[in-house]
């Protein structure tokens, strides 16, 4: 955007503005290609350190999980999880073990539909994964409807009602965290923030398409972040849930 319009005020005559332009692109390039933009704005991301103290139990305990995604496996044609959603998987078995071995009543809600159409919810494959690693099955919920992290918390609603769940945990990579947490308090679900996996950007002389995947990583959650607030200031949203009336 900043190369057209730099190339629009070059056309009229306003090359100043346009060297100025030029510039803004080429110290945002860097910024981004060499590891201070993503290390900026992820750290902001994944600064909650409230995510890092002990758990404390309540009597009935539901942990969910939220999806990141699936692949179609080459050869076999097997849907499986992503790459990026091992982390959390693993994270929400050894949330559910430590429960059980606190001796409190746990649930796994696993939250997440089949948003790429391969024929099989998230749902339903990180449901399989968490039995390997020893959850109950009789102590999982499916939510295998939700598209997005906003139907993650509009459609867990009902299932952690029906739980009568006194304690809400939601796993997730620690840069999701802090929409998923805005997301589910607006639907009146107060959780509390379990991050599985952390992530970051790198310093370097040149550019690096691995930093400009970090900014991007950041700018989708900040992008859900201000889509909220414009939402809720425009009364697009649907109507926030009174905390407890879940």
């Amino acid at each position: 955007m900043l190369l057209v319009l730099a190339a629009v005020l070059a056309l009229l005559q306003w090359r100043r503005c346009s060297y100025a332009l030029l510039a803004s692109a080429l110290a945002l390039l860097l910024a981004a290609g060499c590891g201070p933009l993503p290390i900026w704005l992820l750290a902001q991301l994944q600064s909650d350190r409230s995510a890092a103290a002990p758990i404390e139990w309540g009597q009935r305990n539901a942990i969910v999980l939220l999806g990141a995604g699936t692949v179609r496996a080459a050869g076999s044609g097997e849907v499986e999880a992503s790459l990026f959603a091992y982390g959390r998987i693993g994270k929400a078995a050894e949330v559910y073990r430590a429960c059980r071995q606190a001796g409190r009543e746990c649930k796994v809600e696993v939250s997440g539909g089949d948003a790429l159409g391969l024929g099989r919810p998230e749902a339903a494959v990180y449901a399989a994964d968490l039995q390997r690693l020893g959850v109950d099955a009789a102590d999982l919920l499916l939510e295998p409807r939700s598209m997005n992290t906003w139907q993650n918390a509009q459609f867990s609603g009902p299932l952690l009602k029906a739980y009568a769940a006194d304690r809400v945990l939601l796993v997730s990579s620690a840069y999701h965290l802090r929409r998923g947490v805005l997301y589910f308090a607006h639907f009146g679900i107060p959780v509390v923030p379990v991050p599985a996996d952390h992530v970051d950007g790198v310093l370097s002389w040149l550019p690096l398409s691995y930093n400009f995947a970090m900014a991007d990583l950041a700018l989708h959650e900040y992008t859900g972040i201000a889509r909220y607030h414009v939402y809720n200031a425009m009364g697009w949203n649907v109507q926030a849930t009174k905390p407890g009336a879940w």
